[in-house]
């Protein structure tokens, strides 16, 4: 009950950010119908619906780092976080009370960016539906590293790191502007060491119906979310127990 209650306050401090949110929902939506627009102009196969879709949507979930992160830092440099000390809530509750806001905003994101896919030409199938669930240990990521930032930094470096760098990052090694197959040497085995690749990539699998191919790099994801999300627990537990 205690986590329930402070999610639902971590929540509505969301939403007191409306053009946050606008942003964060709008701005893969911008690159979305651009692309589109480039790759009908274009005589080449670059930025195909059925493989720029999955990738725009993963890109999109880069953006639940920066608002989790800003509201835990926000919250650490005020006083409300101080006080909340002095609850029975543990380090595990507190970062579980940030997280649970932001999963529905993840599916909703995922969901409205396939559905944009489909009013620019992507064909309608059950796949969309798997498409928005393979995307869910990708969304517990960005949320963990979020997370994890946010015990760490100030809002205002927080800003830095997943506002800029995060998505960057994410852009250009999940191989969204490009096949990750058309590189060779390091910058493809780091790539796929990061889980960033194989959150696009399973996107992509899902919607093109490779259920063979999905478990393994769900699976990669999961292994990082958990991960990270370990740390940022371990981290915040650390800045209780100095406070």
């Amino acid at each position: 009950m205690r986590v329930g209650a402070f999610a639902k306050r971590n929540l509505k401090e969301l939403f007191r950010d409306p053009l946050t949110l606008f942003f964060g929902l709008g701005f893969p939506l911008v690159l979305l119908v651009l692309m589109n627009v480039i790759q009908r102009n274009i005589p080449v196969h670059i930025f195909e619906l059925d493989t720029l879709a999955p990738g725009i949507a993963l890109f999109g979930l880069t953006f639940l780092a920066l608002f989790s992160g800003l509201l835990l830092a926000k919250d650490r440099s005020t006083a409300f976080l101080a006080r909340l000390t002095a609850s029975p809530m543990t380090a595990a509750d507190f970062l579980l009370g940030y997280l649970l806001p932001m999963l529905p905003m993840a599916v909703g994101q995922s969901a409205i960016c396939m559905a944009a896919a489909v009013a620019l030409g992507l064909p309608l199938s059950w796949n969309l539906l798997a498409v928005v669930a393979s995307l869910v240990p990708s969304a517990l990521l960005f949320i963990a590293l979020g997370l994890l930032c946010g015990t760490l930094f100030n809002d205002k470096q927080v800003g830095g790191m997943c506002g800029a760098i995060l998505t960057n990052v994410t852009a250009w090694l999940a191989g969204i502007w490009f096949d990750l197959s058309l590189m060779s040497g390091g910058f493809k085995t780091f790539a796929y060491l990061l889980p960033f690749a194989h959150g696009a990539d399973g996107a992509k699998a899902a919607l093109a119906g490779d259920w063979g191919a999905l478990p393994g790099h769900l699976l990669w994801v999961s292994v990082w979310a958990a991960a990270v999300m370990g740390l940022a627990v371990w981290l915040f537990r650390r800045r209780l127990v100095e406070r």
